[in-house]
């Protein structure tokens, strides 16, 4: 597990890959966004792309705006509330 991103709206950890775990198989990505509390889980076959994606998008030396923006785009995949322990 690595840190790979963070600022005020949102931290990105990436996963390694481990072939003996299916969602794993590929790598993943743990995204939270902090502005409303929530963070999904990219894995698979979609954690590739995930991953061409970032590595395309900071190709372009992208503010951190511009990160933001880009991952603002998969709010559709939020699906758990982050809760403090």
């Amino acid at each position: 597990m690595n840190l790979i991103y963070n600022s005020d709206n949102f931290s990105v950890i990436e996963y390694g890959a481990d072939a003996d775990h299916e969602a794993l198989r590929f790598g993943g990505f743990e995204i939270t966004d902090k502005t409303v509390k929530r963070e999904w889980f990219i894995g698979g076959p979609s954690a590739l792309n995930f991953r061409n994606d970032v590595t395309e998008l900071i190709a372009g030396e992208p503010s951190m705006e511009e990160v933001d923006d880009f991952l603002g785009q998969y709010h559709g995949l939020v699906t758990q509330n982050v809760y403090l322990h």
